[in-house]
């Protein structure tokens, strides 16, 4: 009976065995050959084949639980001492503006620059102010004012309502026949008094024009408020600005009387951030940006109206009672 051929391992490859060395065959009739013979001449592993294979596998085996008995580090977690170290190389390595520079920016956008129009006022302290506004705007210091234009007096508003309602000093806009507020965008509008404080030497004025995203001054109590706190005078020196100048609080319910003695302040804020006349009416802020109080007066024993180191402030409280309805 003819047996069944199989292929040789041999790369001359498909040589058919001769039947008559059938015999010689027969001793490979066994289940190899019959395994042979079924699987396909691809599928077949050569002896160092299977040997890489087994190899192969091994490795991969190793490699995979190497990989899941390998230490892993935790990450390392962040002690304080890590903390300030980086807040530490922040500060060092970054330039932080000044907490006056701070507060000044936040109470910007509620500063007016406030302008009283009539009859030139002939008093000693008017034209002082007259000349020191000629020679801040490059003028000769006597030089008069444009034709049809004459400023009485120059100072400083806040903002304490979003409808326009602003408060400054009543010696700023007392006997104008005009008064003009200009705000932080540049929008210039006539104002008009609505209501006075004498004792406090203050004025409300209402904008009739106001701009769209007008912003209120935050007010604060001065309850608080201690000698040494910092505090910062935003205004327009001699109709410069607006300026800020910084300091501390000097003292607590100070009294103040006007030069010419006609009139007595009681219960004031005094400060040593610079102030000069056109401040008169500005606020005095905290280090938040907080209106602590109204800019009212400087110190001066001579007849120069200069600041030499002391300033005065209403304090809020007292300013917003002229509206008919304190803060605190």
């Amino acid at each position: 009976m003819r047996r069944t051929a199989f292929y040789s391992r041999s790369p001359r490859g498909s040589a058919e065995l001769d039947p008559s060395d059938a015999d010689a065959a027969g001793g490979v009739e066994n289940s190899d050959a019959a395994l042979l013979s079924d699987t396909p001449a691809k599928a077949r592993w050569q002896p160092g084949q299977r040997a890489f294979g087994v190899l192969l596998a091994l490795f991969v085996a190793l490699g995979v639980g190497g990989a899941a008995l390998w230490p892993r580090h935790p990450a390392q977690a962040l002690t304080q001492k890590d903390i300030d170290a980086a807040v530490l190389r922040t500060l060092q390595t970054t330039t932080l503006p000044s907490p006056a520079a701070r507060a000044a920016d936040v109470v910007r956008p509620s500063i007016v620059r406030v302008v009283g129009y009539g009859t030139e006022r002939a008093s000693a302290e008017a034209k002082t102010e007259k000349r020191g506004r000629n020679m801040a705007r490059g003028k000769p210091p006597e030089a008069a004012p444009p034709p049809g234009e004459v400023e009485r007096g120059v100072g400083t508003g806040v903002v304490i309502v979003d409808k326009g309602v602003i408060l400054t000093n009543l010696h700023v806009v007392a006997g104008a026949e005009t008064i003009k507020v200009t705000f932080a965008d540049g929008l210039e509008s006539i104002a008009t008094v609505t209501g006075v404080q004498p004792e406090n030497d203050l004025a409300v004025l209402q904008a009739q024009k106001i701009p769209d995203d007008l912003i209120a001054a935050t007010m604060t109590s001065t309850a608080n408020l201690q000698s040494g706190d910092q505090v910062a005078a935003v205004g327009f020196p001699f109709g410069i600005g607006p300026s800020v100048s910084a300091g501390v609080v000097s003292g607590l319910k100070r009294s103040f009387r006007s030069p010419e003695g006609k009139q007595e302040l009681g219960n004031l804020i005094q400060f040593d951030a610079a102030a000069n006349p056109g401040n008169s009416g500005g606020p005095l802020v905290n280090m938040d940006g907080e209106v602590l109080g109204i800019v009212t007066a400087i110190l001066n024993p001579t007849q120069q109206r200069t600041f030499i180191g002391i300033g005065f402030a209403v304090p809020i409280e007292n300013a917003a009672s002229a509206l008919g309805s304190p803060p605190f």
